[in-house]
């Protein structure tokens, strides 16, 4: 038994008020045919007794997500809340986490987040223009002012929010336009961004590629990722939480990322339908990945089991020789398994589809992540590292403005100041 494990709870299963275009889990809704997707007291009182025998720490999570989960209502959360109070153990900590696309929301339910305490993560893909682009509701119409009004009714009320921003193929080239939106117009200090990713199916392909025309593609990702990073480490370290950055930090100074998809192994972390049935990870609702049900057998029995344990393994065990041989394994770890469908240079079947993005994007940053592992070595804040960057960026363009446009370039790129920082 795990010491402690994470559940993603989907009360209302796949059903969702939105139509985003990119949403992998609408089709989970096959599933259950006939089903009214919501979850009965019987399932909901079952799960949170469970969750808090089961647990071994002092702190427990208690994760909604979805579909939408908001669809559920307010009663059912009130309901839920009384329930942890009912089975919580004496100084048991729960803290509450909800994932919403935020068009629900209303003063009423951000009071509720801030007297639970509640972390709500707000899906928002960036500006009008990006985040209309594919996150639409049944209509087909955007929902970009939906969701920044729930920015704004969650800040008024003080309500911990973690942004999510999902980087597809029409935001993977506006990296800066979106980060600059987040931080500055919608005031976000918590800023997860996720890459969109589906396989694609039998004439799907875009560009004889595996993948969707819709996925953000691997030098897009790795693009992304490293604009976002220059800008944020010469001025936002301390100040805005990169979840992708914090978690390359985390690998750097050798303690866990934290983040499911960069760590060895999975199976900490499962998914609950509305009806009991747990299953292996979010990314894996499918009958294959089916554990039990709780009602039936114990959820602690099927966290336990063999079978979750193998599921977790195989992603360290079935990785590819090129990936085993790789400079930055150490923080990748070959990323989620179920981006792994495409071929290594070699042919073996089971690389990552961002392998050469993340490789990209840790050669980039791996400077400046050994000098804030130095700085946490030395009981110094990683923030120290701002105004380092900022005095060498200054000594650089002071060389560049004395140089030749023919000379190598002061940064040492080999290439001629003309062709280089001299641009």
């Amino acid at each position: 038994m795990p010491h402690a494990f994470h559940v993603l709870v989907k009360p209302a299963g796949a059903v969702c008020n939105l139509a985003c275009r990119y949403c992998y889990f609408l089709s989970k809704a096959d599933l259950y045919p006939g089903s009214r997707f919501r979850m009965p007291d019987g399932v909901l009182e079952t799960y949170v007794r469970q969750l808090l025998e089961a647990q071994a720490g002092r702190e427990v999570f208690v994760a909604w997500q979805g579909g939408e989960p908001t669809l559920m209502g307010l009663s059912f959360f009130r309901r839920s809340i009384e329930l942890v109070e009912q089975h919580r153990k004496a100084g048991t900590d729960v803290r509450y986490t909800i994932q919403t696309n935020g068009v629900l929301l209303d003063d009423e339910w951000c009071e509720f987040f801030r007297e639970h305490r509640f972390l709500v993560g707000l899906s928002l893909d960036g500006p009008r223009a990006l985040h209309d682009v594919y996150r639409v509701d049944k209509h087909g119409r955007g929902t970009f002012d939906a969701v920044v009004h729930a920015a704004r009714l969650l800040q008024h009320h003080r309500v911990d929010v973690n942004i999510l921003a999902c980087v597809h193929a029409a935001s993977g080239d506006h990296p800066i336009d979106v980060y600059r939106f987040l931080r500055d117009e919608v005031g976000a200090r918590f800023i997860q961004f996720i890459p969109i990713v589906e396989r694609a199916a039998a004439g799907e392909a875009h560009n004889g590629e595996a993948a969707t025309a819709w996925s953000v593609r691997p030098a897009q990702w790795a693009g992304f990722l490293t604009a976002i990073f220059d800008e944020w480490v010469r001025r936002d370290v301390g100040v805005v939480f990169v979840q992708q950055f914090d978690a390359a930090l985390a690998s750097w100074t050798g303690v866990s990322p934290g983040v499911c998809v960069l760590m060895e192994t999975c199976g900490d972390a499962v998914a609950l339908e509305h009806n009991g049935d747990l299953y292996c990870c979010d990314h894996f609702v499918d009958r294959e990945y089916l554990l039990g049900n709780i009602l039936q057998t114990p959820m602690p029995q099927l966290v336990a089991s063999d079978r979750l344990r193998a599921f977790g393994d195989a992603k360290r065990d079935a990785l590819p020789q090129y990936c085993r041989q790789c400079r930055v394994r150490f923080a990748c770890r070959g990323e989620c398994p179920k981006n792994r469908f495409v071929k290594t240079p070699d042919g073996e079947p089971g690389l990552n589809y961002l392998c050469e993005g993340y490789k990209a994007f840790f050669a980039h940053v791996g400077r400046p992540m050994r000098m804030m592992a130095d700085l946490l070595r030395h009981d110094r804040a990683p923030a120290e590292i701002m105004w380092r960057l900022r005095r060498e960026d200054e000594e650089l363009r002071a060389a560049v403005r004395t140089a030749g446009r023919n000379q190598p370039c002061p940064c040492g790129s080999g290439r001629k100041v003309k062709q280089c920082h001299g641009r």
